[in-house]
């Protein structure tokens, strides 16, 4: 394999300006991205974000590469309106010339000279005789490669959501922030990362948990949950096979081997001493592509009780769920478990709930 030249990355933004930034998120988390972006920037921030459902803008001082740490968050990119009536406008020297400054800033910001080989444009008409060729233009003037259906560097055009004009968003890396290195193995279903993150710091992690990831799947809240903040031990349990063996090719890839006991548990008989766990997560099967509603019927109570049992009275857990109606008559017929918050998220056309609980 060929060594990959590094570039030395840009340390500043090309102009000294200040510059719009947006950020896609998952529908229903924008508090929490709000929250992280906060913590990691407080000086960065020129302006309150603007927030609307999936998005986050605001304008930002420094440099741009530090956006690409924010975890729970799809994707970055760097925003700028054109004041010209059509896309076709963009083929003209003086915007095109602007756009390819955008391009070649975003391009700086990995350090790497061989990060991006491809180019796309997401577009309403992406099809078009238009953006085909305006494509082609930006694939000669960058060296990369056009491609009509996805791309390491990928454009968004669109009508300004301020007024007149058209924007053009550039993501600021070649992988959406969601897309983990860690990832190596993604089963069908997997939770998004970034929500997984959401629900990590919703569940206000702490050194001293001691949690326990029932149903774990390929391991995404587990990874996700020591890669916020240390533990004093984190269990991942679950009775398939293939989700033991996904999860544990991720967690070796995370580096978190030696962290994490991955154990094959049926969730509703944990071979756990009682009041044992500070925190429990849970990706619960949705009854689509994992289990049935009619399993789901009994599984549930059986769950939420044993949960009860091995956390102790003022434990947290961090559930999502897309059985909404039979999780919250579950949660109306016991005495162990309060809701303290819960939020609905949009995952890839699906709405599943969020929900915060305290062991009471």
């Amino acid at each position: 394999m060929a060594r990959r030249k590094r570039t030395k990355p840009n340390s500043e933004p090309r102009r000294s300006d200040v510059q719009t930034i947006e950020i896609e998120v998952a529908p229903g988390v924008e508090p929490y991205a709000v929250d992280e972006l906060q913590e990691k920037f407080p000086n960065r921030i020129v302006n309150e974000p603007t927030v609307v459902p999936g998005a986050i803008r605001l304008a930002y001082a420094g440099n741009l590469g530090g956006l690409l740490s924010l975890q729970t968050v799809i994707a970055v990119y760097l925003l700028e309106t054109f004041p010209i009536p059509r896309p076709k406008a963009l083929l003209g020297h003086q915007h095109f010339t602007r756009l390819n400054r955008m391009i070649q800033q975003v391009r700086g910001l990995t350090g790497w000279s061989d990060a991006y080989t491809t180019i796309h444009i997401n577009a309403a008409g992406s099809g078009s005789s238009v953006m085909m060729r305006l494509l082609e233009d930006l694939g000669d003037a960058t060296g990369l490669t056009p491609n009509p259906d996805e791309g390491d560097l990928l454009l968004r055009l669109r009508p300004s959501v301020d007024g007149d004009g058209w924007d053009v968003l550039i993501r600021l890396s070649p992988r959406p922030n969601a897309t983990r290195d860690w990832r190596v193995v993604n089963l069908p279903g997997a939770l998004n990362a970034s929500v997984a993150r959401v629900m990590v710091r919703a569940a206000s992690p702490t050194a001293e948990d001691r949690v326990l990831n029932i149903a774990c799947g390929s391991g995404t809240l587990a990874i996700e949950r020591l890669l916020e903040r240390p533990a004093q031990s984190v269990i991942a349990c679950d009775v398939e096979q293939e989700a033991l063996a996904a999860a544990q090719a991720n967690i070796a890839s995370a580096g978190l081997s030696d962290q994490i006991d991955l154990r094959d548990w049926d969730a509703t008989d944990l071979l756990m001493s009682p009041n044992s766990v500070d925190v429990l997560f849970s990706d619960l099967p949705f009854g689509n592509l994992m289990g049935s509603h009619r399993e789901n019927i009994r599984l549930y109570p059986e769950l939420l009780k044993e949960a009860a049992r091995v956390v102790k009275r003022g434990g947290r857990a961090a559930i999502i769920s897309h059985e909404i109606r039979l999780f919250e008559a579950v949660l109306r017929d016991q005495d162990k478990w309060e809701i303290e918050n819960s939020f609905q998220v949009t995952l890839s056309g699906l709405h599943p709930k969020v929900y915060l609980l305290m062991r009471g």
